[in-house]
């Protein structure tokens, strides 16, 4: 059930709950007038029950996580997968806020197209309206997407942008409208998120409850598997297991084949292979290593595709509770059941 609090009182109880070390790195980006309302509401607020503070978390970081899909995905996107994991009711509410909290930019949905893409999508509009929408991207977008321009295009999109004057709001809107239509036909929302927004998408999961996690997943599995598999990937790197206490690490040994095991060292770093090895009978450690020097040059896919067989083993042992993960914040270690 949500607070029935005000906006400025839930964001004194954030801080209040994140306590004093992060909420001074938050205060270095508000403004005095932000700083002295959100002062008060601090003083001015009651004891915070652990419920309440659980409760403001859960809501910020549904926030921040629509905040991340919508400016990636889309509006649209954002509400059919949030819809699935944790209601429809619910969902609204949360991109409602978002959007609400989101400072966009004007074309502000191009910022993730490829500078090359971007130059192809614009190069048939009137230089005029190039001008304005480089005007409006951050400067590294801008002059990465002008020199993909035709030649001739870029003098002229250069020699506008120079002599811009100020340009009315409902102009640009206009501009913005007509051309978020053209672009959202001819280059999928799905394509941005996986070139550009997995590695987002997955330190917002990584910093979530595993619950809600699952659900995300599941949705964006609905729409697109693909995309989905590849943040699962992402979720957890075979390098992770140096996060993992060692009767975890045992736990998970007893499940692999001793031939994916030594495919999926070929490579690795030392610490790796020493943290393995280290949870391991010693006649085992000497045979898995005489595997390994038996195994001559692999291709870099088939040492992946055994990691990931590896990998798929954590998911299955963390799924039926044989080993747990933990999730958020700084704690990372890893408890068995």
């Amino acid at each position: 059930m949500a607070l029935k609090i005000s906006g400025p009182q839930k964001a004194a109880m954030l801080l209040v709950t994140l306590g004093p070390e992060i909420s001074s790195g938050i205060f270095k980006y508000l403004s005095e007038g932000e700083i002295d309302q959100l002062t008060l509401e601090i003083a001015n607020l009651p004891q915070v029950s652990k419920e309440e503070k659980k409760e403001i978390i859960a809501e910020f970081r549904e926030l921040i996580i629509a905040q991340e899909f919508i400016s990636r995905g889309g509006v649209d996107y954002v509400k059919e997968v949030l819809k699935k994991a944790i209601g429809e009711e619910k969902a609204d509410v949360v991109v409602e806020k978002a959007i609400s909290t989101l400072k966009l930019r004007p074309f502000d949905f191009m910022k993730k197209a490829d500078p090359l893409q971007l130059a192809n999508f614009l190069q048939n509009e009137h230089p005029q309206t190039i001008a304005i929408v480089l005007s409006n991207l951050p400067a590294t977008k801008a002059s990465d997407a002008l020199l993909n321009l035709p030649e001739e295009i870029r003098r002229d999109v250069v020699r506008r942008m120079a002599g811009m004057k100020s340009i009315s709001k409902e102009f640009v809107d206009t501009i913005e409208g007509s051309l978020k239509k053209r672009y959202e036909k001819e280059i999928s929302s799905t394509q941005l998120i996986q070139t550009d927004g997995v590695f987002s998408v997955v330190k917002i999961l990584q910093e979530s409850d595993r619950e809600t996690e699952k659900a995300i997943i599941d949705a964006i599995s609905e729409q697109d598997p693909e995309l989905a598999e590849e943040v699962r990937k992402k979720m957890f790197t075979f390098d992770d297991i140096t996060k993992f206490d060692d009767r975890t690490i045992q736990r998970v040994l007893r499940e692999v084949d001793s031939k994916d095991l030594a495919l999926a060292l070929k490579g690795v770093s030392d610490t790796v292979k020493n943290l393995i090895f280290k949870n391991m009978p010693k006649r085992a450690q000497e045979m898995l290593k005489e595997e390994i020097s038996y195994l001559g040059p692999k291709k870099i896919s088939e040492v992946e595709e055994s990691q990931q067989k590896i990998i798929g083993i954590i998911r299955q042992l963390e799924e039926s509770g044989d080993i747990m993960v933990s999730r958020g914040g700084k704690g990372k270690e890893t408890i068995i059941e």
